[in-house]
């Protein structure tokens, strides 16, 4: 989880459907070899830049009020690190804080991460997420990976069956992301893990900082 978050902002300005899953055919390039499918994805990201946040100035939430909704475990595994940071560059300014999770013997672990995409929570900053246009429903002998919806919000999740690892990706307010990744632990406690955040406490935030 100790993914730089300079790296979070070039991704969300230059890539799409970046984190989507293994290296393999993307939404996107599915997309891409369907007219038709990329018409309708055209329209819907119309649709949804429309009520974004896109062109506005926003402050993002203070780090420090995102890592105090990280809880200090979960169930009986540790918190053995937290951290959080914010970044501003080229008008584009971004907040996360996110902790480490494990076990005593270190192989059984969660990480929990929030991001606030502040001034970028719009198609720029969607582009990131590519499962927020899109349904995917896939599956195979070593796991799967779905959109859901999870307490009101759409959400990605995905799990490999092999190793026992999965991840559960939320975007909360068309502005906050709420990463939950696991290791040697059922899909059940990955959500487990993530439920344990204020959800209601980032739906209060969805105007904070915004500056018309």
């Amino acid at each position: 989880m100790k993914r730089s978050i300079y790296l979070i902002v070039f991704v969300f300005s230059a890539s799409l459907f970046f984190g989507c899953g293994e290296k393999k055919e993307s939404p996107a390039d599915e997309l891409t070899n369907h007219p038709k499918d990329l018409k309708e994805f055209a329209d819907k990201m119309k649709e949804v830049s429309e009520g974004l946040t896109e062109g506005k100035k926003v402050n993002p939430v203070d780090f420090r009020e995102l890592k105090a909704l990280l809880p200090e475990a979960i169930a009986n595994l540790k918190r053995t690190n937290i951290e959080g940071e914010k970044v501003g560059t080229m008008g584009m300014n971004v907040s996360t804080a996110n902790a480490d999770y494990s076990n005593e013997g270190n192989d059984k672990s969660i990480d929990l991460k929030i991001t606030d995409l502040g001034n970028i929570s719009g198609i720029s900053g969607l582009a990131a997420y590519g499962w927020y246009m899109v349904d995917i429903d896939k599956e195979d002998e070593s796991g799967y990976e779905k959109t859901i919806t999870f307490k009101g919000n759409k959400a990605f999740e995905k799990y490999n069956n092999e190793n026992q690892s999965g991840e559960l990706n939320v975007l909360v307010a068309k502005r906050f992301v709420v990463e939950a990744n696991g290791y040697h632990v059922s899909m059940n406690e990955i959500k487990a893990a993530a439920e344990m955040i204020d959800f209601g406490k980032l739906e209060s935030w969805k105007d904070f900082g915004v500056e018309q």
